[in-house]
């Protein structure tokens, strides 16, 4: 009885392969919150349908006790829970379109500020006619440096002020 191990590039391995590939895909796909909110939502229809729901039966039991038709010896869902399992599931789509908000402004400031790229030495014959010389890119760097150093500055200067205003007069 010979056993039969998988040859490399087998079907095992590209099994394996594209499994890793998926694994790696939904990771990423957890961590963009337009997916994200695309895959809540149809958590919320249902969420919220099963709140009118239990919203309905809820009414319908208490109407028939009310009405002294019927006792309150059946059990009924808790509206509450359910309620909270909707505002929990809002909540989450907040976040969601607050963080894909977040990261478009910091995409757009992005753009705004470095719009242009650098070619690397690796590549470079693929030189993009977008591209700015590494002159350029220098000169950019310095003044956002600059715009950095003049910021800690003036915040430095605002908290010596204040520290200052704290203290008596004639100690400083």
């Amino acid at each position: 009885m010979a056993s039969q191990q998988p040859q490399p590039g087998g079907p095992g391995l590209q099994q394996a392969t594209s499994l890793q590939q998926h694994h790696q895909l939904s990771q990423q796909q957890d961590f963009d919150p337009v997916h994200r909110f695309k895959m809540l939502i149809p958590q919320l229809k249902e969420s919220l349908q099963n709140l009118m729901k239990i919203a309905s039966l809820n009414l319908a039991h208490n109407t028939t006790i009310d009405n002294g038709v019927k006792s309150s010896d059946a059990t009924v869902q808790r509206f509450d829970k359910s309620l909270e399992e909707f505002y929990a599931l809002c909540d989450q789509l907040e976040l969601c379109l607050r963080l894909a908000y977040e990261c478009l402004s910091q995409s757009i400031d992005s753009a705004k500020h470095s719009p242009n790229l650098v070619p690397t030495a690796t590549k470079p014959d693929t030189v993009q006619t977008e591209s700015m010389s590494y002159g350029q890119y220098l000169g950019m760097i310095k003044s956002q440096i600059s715009c950095a150093k003049d910021i800690h500055n003036a915040l430095l200067e605002c908290s010596k002020k204040i520290a200052g205003k704290g203290q008596p007069p004639g100690i400083m």
